[in-house]
């Protein structure tokens, strides 16, 4: 059993130890590909992983816990110390990762509740979770013979807040459950950050984010430090070495060897973990979003970064650039040759089957009666999408319409034809209906996708991070009353009840099935060029987002996601693009703006 000391440096057993770390998220890659991300950490010169652990992943509806398959934070954390490596957690209940609410569940917002605070209604939640979770984590602890050596109260809090009384019930609920390895919370390196964001009076370890101007950043932490007199190493949390990306926004880049010599600045200092080593995939719907003055900017769907190894990991010339980085200024460590990926076509396919989605709304999903519409938190688990339908009485003229307090994304369909597309700056416009001359009522339909809830910053708390009509829709100037709202997720359950049979319509939200067989199989990515928006489920297993805006015209695909043999694979399109083949290619597919 190993000893971890936090002391004038880093102690491993007594001895000094300079911890050289990268962040694998286990959540956004399949755990066939653990290995490999691991095998090439250490390659790199690494002797520590770092990875989050997203609160929404793990109890998506209240009370529904999942720790299996890709979500199996036990068994990734074995795997580390199975090849050597050390272990810091990040178990807080906030997380940013530019991941869908910041790791906060959706189901928070169905009451009213001060988030990130001593609210009695949060930490109650926090509690509950905390009880489930941190017992998983106790034996993977250096002081239990695991791999961890550290594991955070909060993340990135003096961008939030400065409630330090809400810091010390996150640190006492921590220790109550059985962690008892040295706890440290991550800021930008900035005095008010620090000032507000730590516990350094109570021994929490202090940590800062940055990715350059080391030497200053450094200066920074360690006059804070000596402010609270204390004389604790530097280490980076997260020390960035590529960015995100947001739809209709070009690739962001890093120089590889520009990053290198950042590197080398900051390990002559202390302390490092970059982030990210290997950033992955924001399957599902789980990507997060930036918030710009009044306007949300969602994330895509690929979590590449420009990190050392792509989203599907194969290693670039950064991961080398920084390898020989590790290697000047720490001589003693043990370096390799990455691990590579092979890549396939795997060839085109015809579309098979199509329908609409508004012909088989019934048969896929049971809709809830109301009088004024539900939220997607209050409708179903406030992720996907929601359809509202309602029957407005035609008075066989020209009508207002208007949809009030809606996000994110509207698609409003008057007796089936496209009415508008409303989004950012476009939503709530008022616009004119017709109904048909020979009905009593106009059949309306508004489906509502939620592009991704803010991850980070002041929009945190604001009630936009409810989805859905959170308003109502007014006909003339009066609120319609009488709503049918389908919860659509395109869960397995639902996907299993199409009726291809049924209508299709391609100018309408429209389901495309794709059947074909396969005897070989490897890591591969689907060509959504030709696609307007939606979103690809294979095998069952949802993919992530496409949209025309780009910057990325394809989704990646692991070949764990495929089957010898017999696959299917369901294109869900929203904006009206007739699909008609399903093509494989072996990179992804970039906008050249």
């Amino acid at each position: 059993m190993q000893m971890f000391e936090i002391q004038e440096e880093f102690l491993l057993d007594g001895k000094p130890v300079k911890l050289i770390s990268g962040a694998i998220h286990y959540f956004r890659m399949t755990p066939e590909q653990w290995e490999d991300s691991l095998y090439n950490l250490k390659a790199l010169g690494a002797n520590t992983v770092e990875t989050y652990i997203p609160w929404n992943l793990h109890e998506p509806i209240e009370g529904v816990y999942d720790f299996e398959g890709m979500k199996d934070i036990v068994a990734f954390v074995s795997l580390a110390q199975e090849l050597g490596l050390m272990v810091i957690l990040r178990p807080s209940v906030y997380i940013c990762a530019e991941w869908e609410f910041g790791g906060l569940p959706a189901w928070l917002l169905k009451e009213k509740r001060r988030l990130r605070s001593t609210d009695p209604h949060f930490m109650a939640k926090v509690r509950t979770y905390f009880s489930v979770l941190l017992p998983k984590l106790v034996p993977l602890q250096v002081t239990h013979g695991g791999p961890v050596i550290m594991m955070q109260v909060e993340n990135e809090y003096g961008s939030y807040g400065m409630e330090k009384e809400y810091l010390r019930q996150t640190k006492q609920l921590m220790e109550e459950f059985g962690i008892d390895v040295p706890l440290f919370t991550s800021d930008g390196a900035w005095e008010e950050a620090l000032d507000a964001g730590t516990l350094i009076e109570e021994d929490v370890f202090v940590t800062g984010n940055f990715g350059s101007h080391s030497k200053e950043n450094v200066a920074v932490m360690k006059a804070f430090m000596a402010k609270h007199e204390k004389n604790w190493p530097i280490m980076c949390m997260e020390y960035w070495d590529g960015w995100f990306n947001r739809w209709g926004e070009p690739i962001i880049k890093r120089d590889g060897q520009e990053l290198a010599n950042e590197v080398k600045e900051m390990l002559t200092l202390g302390s490092l973990n970059l982030y990210m080593f290997h950033g992955g995939t924001n399957f599902g719907f789980y990507n997060g979003c930036s918030a710009r003055g009044v306007l949300d900017l969602p994330q895509i769907t690929s979590y590449d970064y420009d990190a050392l190894l792509t989203e599907a990991g194969e290693p670039t010339e950064k991961y080398f650039h920084v390898q020989r980085a590790i290697k000047e200024v720490c001589p003693e460590v043990w370096q390799a040759e990455p691990r590579k990926k092979v890549f396939g076509t795997l060839g085109t396919y015809p579309v098979t089957n199509s329908v609409s989605l508004l012909a088989i709304k019934d048969q896929i999903m049971t809709p809830q009666e109301t009088i004024y519409p539900l939220t997607m938190e209050e409708a179903g688990t406030g992720y996907g999408y929601i359809l509202y339908s309602a029957s407005i009485k035609n008075y066989h003229h020209e009508n207002k319409l208007k949809v009030v307090d809606a996000g994110d994304r509207l698609h409003i369909f008057v007796d089936g034809r496209l009415q508008a597309i409303q989004y950012q700056e476009t939503l709530g416009e008022e616009m004119m209906i017709n109904g048909m001359p020979e009905t009593e009522w106009i059949e309306l339909d508004v489906l509502v996708e939620n592009l991704g809830r803010v991850n980070y910053g002041f929009k945190l708390n604001s009630p936009t991070q409810a989805k859905g009509i959170r308003g109502g829709i007014m006909h003339d100037i009066h609120f319609h009353q009488g709503y049918l709202q389908y919860a659509l997720t395109l869960s397995e359950e639902q996907l299993q009840k199409i009726d291809y049979t049924a209508n299709k319509n391609a100018t309408q939200p429209s389901f495309y099935q794709v059947e074909f067989a396969l005897e070989t199989l490897s890591d591969t990515f689907i060509d959504c060029s030709d696609y307007g928006k939606g979103v690809v489920i294979v095998n069952g297993i949802n993919l992530g987002r496409y949209w025309q805006n780009g910057p990325i015209h394809s989704l990646y695909c692991p070949k764990e996601f495929l089957k010898k043999g017999s696959n299917e694979i369901v294109i869900f399109e929203t904006d009206g693009v007739e699909i008609k083949e399903l093509i494989f290619c072996e990179q992804p597919m970039i906008s050249k703006k």
